[in-house]
């Protein structure tokens, strides 16, 4: 088959084959793995086994995605710890005066979260059951709730300790530590964008987003709101500082950080009362869970590649998109509506692993600057998990939201904060000094 077909067409059937396999319905792993095995099989019989066992063996083996249990562990541990808990009740009395301010707080609480995480599902499931009663209950617009709620929660994956920064430095050679730095302004400047839009939405339709009633607002005195607020940011500020710091003063890699980082929050979970052997039980099996679907998912997307650029899909698709006379921004912008369609139907760590090896040739041939188009590519990124129709955090938050919700509605939600999304990534291209600066602290 090799012989009647060149390597182009080889793989517009590969990804067909993954288009077919998603929409019926079938899980990502065994479709990526389904698809190396037969391509592998027509190209190079029998000895393609040869090529996937190497490449599992290179996966399993590789020290720096040791950090993502660990930081897994540390997201599942914060979900018990109640750190978001506290920190969500003292904004919300201290917002409570603005129209908006319980979304406000949201916000700024998947902020800080998203800083201690790295994983969107532990920020939109955990906000979803803290808020969403809570926002239906004072009458908040139930659009602009799960609006909010998913699209805060999608910080996790952006905002440094990210799972996907880590995996992307993994994939392109480049230093987490640079890629985290780097991610930090433009995870704050989505944060500034979403909390912008309520802002002047609740302020224009204020029935959108009522502010509490005055005498809630006088049970708790100013005064007590403000200790509030500073007692339940320390803990949180303590993690990031933990973490974060020990990566951009060099004095920790990002797998030595995330172990410190799991130590730390299990010492909340201490702190706060939390700890007892069901908590224990329940978050180790849900981390195990969590990272075996994610090294099975690595697995099959490492053999899909294997066989994709073995067979010269990764070269032809180069020469392919550079042909095309599009120029420097036009096939940049091509990139950018690959990543942008595949979110809608892929999980990041499959579109991560196919489309970086074909595009990170193209970077460097263009001569953009590799650090920023990884960060660019993570914004990018945030919009996978709220479009339509296979968004993560669509399917998290009907599960919260359960009947009093409607799928149409959740849907409907998110996209104004999809629009604001798709602006920041267009500040941080028109900017790139807001990545390149900070990336240039880290040596």
């Amino acid at each position: 088959m090799t012989e009647w077909f060149g390597p182009a067409t080889m793989a517009i059937l590969m990804f067909a084959g993954l288009l077919i396999g998603i929409f019926l319905g079938h899980p990502l792993a065994l479709v990526l793995g389904g698809l190396a095995v037969i391509f592998g099989l027509i190209s190079w019989g029998p000895s393609c086994f040869a090529l996937f066992v190497n490449r599992i063996v290179g996966v399993t083996d590789n020290f720096i995605l040791v950090a993502i249990p660990m930081f897994i562990l540390m997201a599942n541990l914060l979900m018990y710890s109640g750190v978001a808990d506290d920190l969500f009740d003292s904004l919300r009395y201290l917002l409570g005066r603005l129209r908006g301010g319980i979304a406000l707080a949201v916000v700024i609480v998947c902020t800080v979260f998203a800083a201690c995480t790295g994983v969107v599902g532990a920020s939109v499931v955990s906000m979803g059951l803290l808020a969403l009663p809570m926002m239906l209950k004072y009458g908040y617009d139930k659009k602009l709730t799960a609006g909010t709620i998913m699209a805060g929660g999608t910080l996790g994956i952006l905002i440094p300790p990210s799972i996907m920064l880590i995996v992307m430095g993994d994939i392109t050679g480049l230093s987490v530590g640079k890629l985290y730095i780097g991610s930090v302004v433009p995870g704050l400047v989505l944060s500034g964008l979403f909390i912008i839009y309520i802002a002047i939405y609740c302020g224009l339709w204020p029935e959108m987003g009522p502010p509490l009633s005055p005498e809630e607002l006088r049970a708790v005195p100013m005064k007590k709101r403000l200790l509030m607020a500073s007692k339940s940011l320390i803990p949180p500020l303590i993690l990031i500082l933990g973490v974060l710091g020990a990566i951009f003063t060099g004095f920790a890699t990002a797998t030595e950080a995330a172990g410190l980082g799991a130590f730390l929050a299990l010492v909340m979970t201490v702190g706060y009362g939390k700890f007892n052997w069901k908590m224990i039980k329940e978050t180790t099996l849900s981390t195990a869970k969590t990272v075996s679907m994610v090294m099975m998912v690595i697995v099959g997307v490492t053999c899909f590649t294997g066989v994709f650029m073995g067979m010269g899909g990764g070269k032809a698709l180069t020469s392919m998109m550079l042909g095309l006379g599009l120029g420097k921004w036009g096939t940049f912008f091509v990139m950018n509506a690959i990543v942008f369609f595949l979110g809608a139907l892929i999980d990041w760590i499959g579109i991560v692993y196919i489309v970086f090896p074909i595009f990170m040739p193209i970077v460097a041939e263009l001569g953009f600057e590799p650090v920023w188009f990884v960060v660019i590519m993570a914004v990018n990124f945030q919009t996978s998990f709220v479009t339509p129709p296979f968004g993560y955090a669509l399917f998290y938050m009907k599960g919260i939201a359960a009947d009093r919700m409607t799928t149409v509605q959740i849907y409907q939600s998110i996209l104004p904060f999809v629009c604001l999304q798709l602006t920041g990534l267009i500040i941080c291209c028109i900017f790139p000094e807001l990545i390149l600066v900070p990336a240039s602290w880290i040596k």
